[in-house]
């Protein structure tokens, strides 16, 4: 009788992919008391009263069947009203808009319906941690794009004109970008689209914080001239409306795309859950005072990270959108792996590794500032003497050699 080894039935491609590098700073976060927590983009405000009401009323109203493998009707409307008055790109709300469990099986729908084998993803690189592999998973090849922060973290349109091939077949966007906080100007990205057209490429673009903009207005790529069929619009109420894990999102596109991502979501998940849609609602429907409270509270608390990084020497792009930073580590000699588990261990202050969102991230630490003014002062104050150490250490080292 043959010895039965369970690692024999997993496939390749799922062995080769590293696990989420934000999931293993929580981890340990979770074993260690006392640690400030600047790692995950977990916002810290509670999902205000009126939408858990709702979610509430509906259980005791008895709402607690399945819904349309769509989602509910009315969220579906009320999605392509928002979509229509804030960003005026329009959708049926029929045939055109899907609600998920969250932004993150929009991307992994999307990416599954269009992506076949050996189709080229084109990502621009740092991003967000499930894009690469959930290309992959459908069977896609990464092709990555680096942008630097002298570039404002931004794409370019020769950057994405020089990465095309004969495989090119999608573009994953994402701005405001996590984890950099950098956003693209309705200019830039008309540069790009001209690219996309050219081309005959379809665009991914996951606008999750687009609330969350701290500079100008946020332009959805969908609405740039001949973008509405060729952009699977990714949006979502965990980041804006502080709902994380409420776990709803929304994709909306053309009919025979978001048709495809039905057929996947109808198969695996069904839907999402009807107490949770519920709630989604009534954020859409009352809740754009909180989402723009919110916004000027992180908008403080942005001002006040990136200031005191850069006083103590860790040169921070100026991020203008979502609610992270994602600041230099270079001068302390350390890697980014090497300064966030010292600092962890050290000052009890948990950020994530710059490489967890790709290559382009070495060198650069990941804060999320969706935390309290005092724990973000605090956390800066402990910081900033890790950072003193660090360099101090350094520069002794090099007087010696």
């Amino acid at each position: 009788m043959s010895k039965f080894n369970a690692a024999d039935y997993v496939v390749p491609k799922l062995k080769s992919l590293p696990p989420s590098g934000i999931r293993k700073f929580f981890d340990l976060v979770a074993n260690t008391k006392g640690v400030i927590s600047l790692g995950v983009g977990e916002p810290d405000f509670v999902t205000p009263w009126h939408i858990r009401e709702a979610c509430v009323h509906s259980l005791e109203k008895g709402y607690t069947m399945y819904t349309s493998n769509w989602g509910m009707p009315e969220l579906r409307k009320g999605v392509a009203d928002y979509l229509s008055e804030k960003y005026h790109v329009s959708y049926s709300p029929e045939n055109q808009v899907i609600i998920t469990v969250g932004a993150s099986e929009a991307v992994d729908l999307a990416l599954r319906a269009v992506v076949d084998q050996d189709d080229e993803v084109i990502i621009p690189d740092p991003c967000y941690v499930s894009y690469k592999p959930c290309a992959a998973m459908a069977g896609g090849t990464v092709v990555s794009i680096p942008t630097k922060a002298e570039n404002d973290f931004k794409l370019t349109a020769q950057q994405l004109e020089n990465a095309i091939t004969a495989k090119s077949k999608v573009l994953v966007l994402c701005y405001p970008n996590n984890p950099t906080g950098a956003i693209m100007t309705k200019e830039e990205l008309l540069q790009i689209a001209a690219v996309v057209e050219k081309h005959n490429l379809l665009v991914i673009s996951d606008e999750i914080y687009s609330e969350l903009t701290y500079s100008g207005q946020h332009t959805s790529f969908a609405s740039l001239p001949g973008m509405l069929d060729r952009t699977i619009l990714i949006n979502g109420f965990s980041k804006s409306f502080a709902m994380t894990g409420w776990r709803v999102g929304y994709a909306t596109g053309h009919p025979e795309i978001i048709g495809a991502m039905v057929k996947i979501h109808q198969y695996t998940i069904l839907c999402t859950p009807v107490t949770a849609q519920m709630a989604a609602l009534e954020a859409l429907n009352n809740g754009m005072e909180q989402v723009y409270h919110m916004r000027d509270q992180y908008n403080q608390r942005r001002r006040l990270l990136v200031n005191r990084l850069n006083d103590m020497g860790l040169d921070c792009f100026e991020p203008k959108g979502a609610f992270y930073a994602f600041p230099s580590i270079k001068r302390t000699g350390l890697n980014s792996e090497e300064f966030c588990q010292h600092l962890l261990n050290e000052e009890l202050v948990a950020v994530v590794p710059g490489e967890a969102f790709g290559e382009s991230g070495k060198g650069h630490i990941r804060i999320s500032y969706a935390s309290s003014i005092n724990q973000i002062e605090e956390a800066l104050n402990r910081i900033e003497r890790f950072v003193n150490k660090r360099y101090k250490s350094e520069v002794n080292l090099s007087a010696q050699a």
